[in-house]
C-alpha cells in the first residue's frame, strides 16, 4: 500500500490517510441528504427521493475511489451544490411552459456537458489552465475557496442568515441604498439549537486544533454529534424512516434515464453551456486549491500532471453521474477538511469513496449527524485555507487587484465560478495596461488561453447572464 500510494514520498502514512478520508467523508456526508431534497424540490421536479439518494451515494463512491486509484489525489467527488440547485430550478421553472424541460432532459444536458469535458481534457485544453493562470491568481483561488466554504458552514449551521430585505427586493433599474449591512446578512439566533451546537463544535474543534490533536476535525465532528445526542437535539426517528432503508434497493436507480429526442425541441443549449461553464471553473478552483493546500503544487511539473489526471476523472464523473441519475458530479471543496488532517495521497480518496458506498447500508445513521457539526468543521477549514494569502503579492497591483476580486466574489456571490471569472478578466485587462504603459516597471505576460477565457467569460455574462 505504501508503494502503490507513495505514502512515504508524500510524507504520510496509512493511519493518517484513513483518518483524513474519514474526515472528508464526515465533512461532506450532508450531500447524501441534501442532494435528494434539492433535485426532487419536494416533489416539484418529478424525481423521487430514494433513487436520487442511491445515485448520490454511488456516484460519490465510484468516482472518488477512481480519483484515489488512478490519480493518487486526495480529492473527493459528489453531486455539486449549486449545480444541483440550478438543475432543479431549470426543471421547475419550465414546468408550466409550452416546452417544459423534464428531469430526464436535464440529465441529458448534464451528460452532454460531461462529454464536452472529456473532449476538452483529452485535447489538454483544461490542463493548460494550470500554466495559463498566474500563480498569484491560483493562490487567490485557494483563499477564496476557504472563504466560500466558511460561508457554506455559516449558512448550514444558521450562524449566518439572510434578512428579509435583500438586493433582490430592489426594483429593476432602480437603486435603493441599503439601510445597513444588517438588512442583508444577520447573525443567527442563539436560541436556535443548530446555532448552539455549531458554536460548541467550533470551540471543540478549535481547541483540539490548537492542542495539535491528530484527527482534531473528525473528533470534533463526532464529539459535537455526541453532545447533540445527549442534549436531545438529534432526532432518532430517522433510524426507522422508510425513506432511508437499511438495505439498498438498486432496482429503483434511475439508470440511463435520458431523453435525447426531447431536448431537440426545447432551449437546452443555454442549459448545457451553463453546466459546462460553471463546472469547468468550479472543478479547476477546487482541484488547484486542494492541491496547493496538500503541497502537491510545490513540484509544479508533477503537480500539474496529477491535476491534469484528476480533471480527466472528473470529466468522466460528470457523464457517469448523469447515467446514475444525479446532477453534475464535481470535485468537492470539503476535500480540504481531509487535507487539513494530513491527507496527501489517493488513499484518502479511497477511504472516502468506500464510506460513500457503505453509506448505502447505513443511511439512517448518516442522517443522525447534525449539519451544525460538519458546518463548524468547514469554518475551521476556511481558517486554514486563508493561510495561502501570504503567497499573494498585493503590492504588484496587476496581480493584487484580480486576486482581490477572485477572493471577494467567491463568497459574496456564493459562486466559485464568479470569483475565477472576475480574476481572469481583471488580470487580462491590467496585464495589457502593464505592457503598454511605460509607467509600469513589471511587464506581465498573457498566455493565449487567458485571452480565450477572457472572451468566453465576457460572452457568458453578456449573452447568458449571471444565473446558474
Amino acid at each position: 500500500m505504501d508503494r502503490f500510494f507513495r505514502l512515504k514520498e508524500n510524507g504520510s502514512n496509512v493511519r493518517t490517510e484513513i483518518m483524513a478520508g474519514i474526515t472528508t467523508f464526515m465533512a461532506m456526508a450532508y450531500v447524501l441528504v441534501i442532494n435528494p431534497n434539492i433535485l426532487t424540490a419536494f416533489g416539484k421536479t418529478g424525481m423521487e427521493w430514494y433513487p436520487v439518494f442511491l445515485a448520490t451515494a454511488l456516484a460519490a463512491g465510484i468516482f472518488t475511489i477512481a480519483m484515489g486509484l488512478f490519480v493518487n489525489f486526495p480529492v473527493a467527488l459528489a453531486p455539486g451544490m449549486g449545480l444541483n440547485a440550478y438543475f432543479a430550478t431549470v426543471v421547475v421553472s419550465t414546468a408550466s411552459t409550452n416546452n417544459p424541460i423534464t428531469w430526464q432532459m436535464a440529465l441529458t444536458a448534464v451528460f452532454i456537458s460531461g462529454i464536452i469535458f472529456i473532449i476538452l481534457t483529452i485535447t489538454r485544453l483544461r490542463q493548460m489552465l494550470l500554466v495559463a493562470i498566474p500563480d498569484g491568481i491560483k493562490h487567490a483561488i485557494t483563499v477564496g475557496i476557504g472563504l466560500f466554504i466558511t460561508i457554506v458552514g455559516l449558512k448550514n449551521t444558521g450562524l449566518m442568515t439572510i434578512a428579509a430585505e435583500t438586493v433582490n427586493d430592489i426594483p429593476k433599474g432602480q437603486f435603493t441604498p441599503l439601510k445597513g449591512f444588517e438588512t442583508v446578512i444577520e447573525l443567527g439566533s442563539f436560541k436556535s439549537p443548530d446555532v448552539i451546537m455549531a458554536l460548541i463544535g467550533l470551540v471543540l474543534i478549535s481547541i483540539l486544533m490548537v492542542l495539535r490533536v491528530r484527527g482534531a476535525i473528525l473528533f470534533g465532528i463526532l464529539g459535537t454529534t455526541i453532545i447533540a445526542l445527549l442534549m436531545g437535539y438529534v432526532d432518532l426517528s430517522s433510524l426507522n424512516n422508510p425513506q432511508t432503508p437499511w438495505i439498498p434497493d438498486l432496482g429503483q436507480l434511475n439508470f440511463w434515464e435520458f431523453d435525447f429526442a426531447g431536448i431537440m425541441g426545447v432551449g437546452i443549449v443555454s442549459v448545457i453551456v451553463t453546466f459546462t461553464f460553471v463546472e469547468m471553473f468550479d472543478t479547476f478552483g477546487t482541484l488547484v486549491g486542494t492541491a496547493n493546500r496538500a503541497g502537491i503544487m510545490k513540484n509544479k511539473e508533477e503537480g500539474n500532471k496529477r491535476v491534469g489526471k484528476a480533471m480527466f476523472v472528473d470529466a468522466f464523473a460528470v457523464s457517469g453521474g448523469a447515467m446514475l441519475g444525479t446532477s453534475t458530479v464535481t470535485a468537492y471543496v470539503e476535500s480540504s477538511a481531509g487535507v487539513a488532517e494530513g491527507g496527501r495521497t489517493g488513499l484518502t480518496s479511497l477511504t472516502t469513496g468506500i464510506l460513500f458506498i457503505l453509506a448505502l447500508f447505513f443511511a439512517p445513521i448518516i442522517a443522525l449527524i447534525p449539519g451544525s457539526a460538519t458546518g463548524a468543521a468547514l469554518i475551521v477549514v476556511g481558517v486554514l485555507m486563508m493561510q495561502a494569502v501570504r503567497d499573494i503579492d498585493f503590492q504588484d497591483l496587476v496581480i493584487g487587484i484580480p486576486a482581490f476580486l477572485t477572493i471577494t466574489f467567491m463568497p459574496f456571490t456564493y459562486s466559485i465560478a464568479n470569483g475565477i471569472s472576475l480574476g481572469i478578466v481583471g488580470y487580462v485587462i491590467l496585464a495589457v495596461i502593464s505592457r503598454l504603459s511605460s509607467r509600469v516597471e513589471k511587464k506581465h505576460s498573457i498566455h493565449w488561453l487567458m485571452w480565450v477565457l477572457f472572451v468566453l467569460v465576457i460572452a457568458r455574462y453578456v449573452f447568458i447572464g449571471v444565473s446558474g
